[in-house]
């Protein structure tokens, strides 16, 4: 894929935005890293393949790809999604609820527990020995 990508100079040149033509434009002559070199073949693979020579970029293919196009991306969702979930988006009551039917039983009731004993202790709740009076 790297080398049909590096005949194509959208590729290898910059993007540059033309004022005179309102257009984006690229237009460069392509770097001797991106255009084909004859590379001679070792004896044990010229008997094998019956080439003598064969034409490549001097470019590694995981260098300047296209995945390094992308690599930060997914460092910058992963933020976006914690900033989102953080800060913007509140608490909702029923995913909460949600959550809690899936735990065990024990540790439903220490939470209810838990919860009765701050309500009660804010004055919400009516603690229990006014209730048995």
């Amino acid at each position: 894929l790297s080398y049909v990508m590096s005949g194509w100079r959208y590729f290898v040149c910059p993007v540059e935005f033309n004022n005179d033509s309102n257009r984006f434009q690229v237009d460069c002559e392509p770097l001797e890293l991106f255009q084909l070199q004859d590379y001679t073949l070792p004896s044990v693979l010229e008997s094998f393949t019956g080439w003598t020579t064969v034409q490549f970029c001097q470019h590694d293919p995981g260098s300047r790809g296209i995945m390094d196009r992308f690599d930060c991306q997914y460092l910058i969702a992963t933020f976006v999604n914690v900033y989102v979930v953080s800060f913007i988006r509140g608490p909702n009551p029923s995913k909460v609820i949600q959550q809690l039917l899936a735990l065990h039983i024990d540790q439903q009731l220490h939470i209810f527990n838990s919860l009765k004993a701050h309500l009660t202790e804010k004055g919400f709740l009516p603690a229990l020995e006014d209730v048995m009076a």
